[in-house]
C-alpha cells in the first residue's frame, strides 16, 4: 500500500481531483441540519457514483430478462453479466470463469463452508481469527456442530490491533483443513498479510479462504499474489450496490460439492450461484469497478487503471488520516484503536469517548451533519477482547471523496462532545 510520501506529482496528475470525484456522487449534496453531510460511514458502505446506478436502471428498462434464452433481451442480460465477470476479474486480477455473483459476502461464505463441510470429517480442524468480521467466523464455527470439525481461532493482540503471529503458526496443524482469515479488519483498519499466512495453511495442505470486503476498497486486491483458493468481497464497499462477489481458483470451483438444483448449470462460476441472480445489481457491480477505473489515467488497460487509482486514492488520502488520528489522539478522554497511521492499515478509525456512550457520540455528530457510525460492526471478538462490548466503539473511515474540510468538521465534532 503506498503511502503519501512515496506518490509522485505524476500519479496525483494522473488520477481524477476530489472535486471532480464528488460531482459524480449525488449523495454529497445532501443537507442535514443545515450542514452539506459529510458521510464517515464508508466501512459500512460508501455512496454510489451516478454511472452505477445509471447501469441498473437501463438494465431494468432496457435488458431485464432470465438468461440463455433465445431472444434478445435474455442474450444482453447473458452479455451483461458476463462484462461483470470480465470487470471484477480485473479488480481482483482473476479470470472471469472465477467470478460468481451471491447475495452478499455473508451468504456466500456460508454457501462455500457448506460445501467444503461436506468433505470434512470429525477431527479435521478449521482456523479462523479474532480480527475477523463474523461473516468468516459463524461459517465457519456451523461446521463444528454438522461435521464435528474443530475450530481454532488465531489471537488478536489488543494493543497493537493486529494478528499474534507466533499463535497462528501454533494454531495451523496437519490436521488444518481451512484458514479463514480477513485481508484487513473493518473495526481496526488494521491489514494482515494473508500471502504470508496462505503459506503457512498450504504447506499442511488446507484452503484459504480470504476476507477481502474492507481490504478491496482502500488497495488493490491480487489473488494471483495472495495465491489464495478463495476470496469474497462486497460491492456496495466500493461504490456498488448491495451485492456480494466470490472468487475462487477454477480447479477449486470444478471441485466443490456445491448445494444446487441438478438441472442447474454445472460449469464454473455458474454452479456458486443457487437460483435467479440479481441481474441489475450484477450490472451496477461491473459498473462500480469501471467507475474506479476512470479515476485513473485512461490509456491504460483496466486492471491497471484500478492499481493506480486505488494507490493514488490511498496516498492522497494519507495526510488526512493522520490529520485526523492526531487530532483525536490529543483529546483528553478520546481514546483510540488499532495500528498508527505509518502502519499497513486502511484509514478507518475507531474510537470511545470517556463516560459517552458510542451511540451518543454519532447522534452528536449527526447533528452536524457529519455520518459516522457505532457498535461492533459484527467484529464483536474484537470489540469484546477491547473491553468495548458494552457500548461498543464510534467508527469514522476516508472515502474516495473525503475532504479535508469534512476531516476538520469531525475533529471539531468530536472534541465538542470530549470537552462537555
Amino acid at each position: 500500500m503506498s503511502s503519501a510520501s512515496t506518490m509522485t506529482a505524476s500519479t496525483e496528475q494522473e488520477i481524477a481531483t476530489v472535486a471532480e470525484i464528488r460531482a459524480h456522487f449525488p449523495a454529497l449534496d445532501r443537507i442535514h441540519a443545515g450542514e452539506r453531510v459529510a458521510y464517515f460511514d464508508g466501512p459500512g458502505g460508501t455512496q454510489v457514483p451516478r454511472a452505477v446506478a445509471d447501469a441498473m436502471t437501463s438494465y431494468l428498462y432496457e435488458h431485464n430478462a432470465n438468461t440463455y434464452w433465445e431472444y434478445p433481451s435474455s442474450a444482453e442480460t447473458d452479455a451483461i453479466i458476463l462484462a461483470s465477470r470480465e470487470a471484477l476479474a480485473d479488480f481482483l486480477n482473476a479470470t472471469s470463469d472465477e467470478i460468481a455473483f451471491g447475495a452478499n459476502m455473508t451468504t456466500l461464505t456460508f454457501h462455500l463452508a457448506r460445501a467444503i463441510g461436506r468433505r470434512l470429517t470429525e477431527g479435521d480442524e478449521i482456523v479462523v481469527t479474532e480480527l475477523d468480521h463474523h461473516a468468516n467466523i459463524a461459517p465457519w464455527t456451523a461446521l463444528a456442530r454438522e461435521r464435528k470439525v474443530t475450530v481454532r481461532s488465531v489471537r488478536l493482540i489488543p494493543e497493537t490491533g493486529q494478528l499474534d503471529w507466533d499463535h497462528l503458526e501454533r494454531q495451523i496443524t496437519p490436521r488444518t483443513r481451512v484458514l479463514a482469515i480477513g485481508a484487513a479488519s473493518n473495526a481496526l483498519g488494521s491489514i494482515t498479510d494473508v500471502r504470508r499466512a496462505g503459506e503457512l495453511a498450504h504447506a499442511v495442505g488446507a484452503l484459504v479462504f480470504v476476507d477481502a470486503v474492507h481490504y478491496a476498497a482502500h488497495a488493490p486486491v491480487d489473488v494471483r499474489l495472495w495465491d489464495c483458493d478463495f476470496a469474497a468481497c462486497s460491492a456496495y464497499k466500493l461504490y456498488g450496490p448491495h451485492i456480494g462477489v466470490l472468487y475462487g481458483k477454477l480447479d477449486r470451483l470444478d471441485d466443490l460439492d456445491v448445494p444446487k438444483l441438478y438441472p442447474a448449470p454445472d460449469n464454473s462460476p455458474d454452479r456458486m450461484e443457487t437460483g435467479t441472480q440479481n441481474h441489475e445489481g450484477i450490472a451496477g457491480a461491473g459498473a462500480a469497478v469501471d467507475w474506479i477505473a476512470s479515476v485513473a489515467a485512461n490509456t491504460l488497460d483496466r486492471r491497471s487503471r484500478i492499481v493506480l487509482a486505488l494507490e493514488a486514492l490511498h496516498a492522497r488520502n494519507q495526510p488526512l488520516f493522520t490529520n485526523l488520528w492526531d487530532a483525536l489522539s490529543a483529546m483528553l478522554g478520546v481514546r483510540l484503536f488499532g495500528p498508527p497511521p505509518n502502519a499497513q492499515r486502511t484509514h478507518t478509525v475507531s474510537f470511545v469517548v470517556d463516560g459517552v456512550p458510542a451511540v451518543d457520540v454519532v447522534r452528536s455528530l449527526a447533528k452536524r451533519g457529519v455520518f459516522a457510525t457505532h457498535g461492533d460492526f459484527y467484529a464483536t471478538t474484537i470489540i469484546e477482547r477491547l473491553g468495548q462490548s458494552k457500548d461498543g466503539v464510534v467508527r469514522a473511515g476516508l472515502a474516495c471523496y473525503t475532504t479535508d474540510d469534512e476531516v476538520n468538521r469531525l475533529i471539531a465534532g468530536v472534541q465538542a462532545v470530549a470537552g462537555r
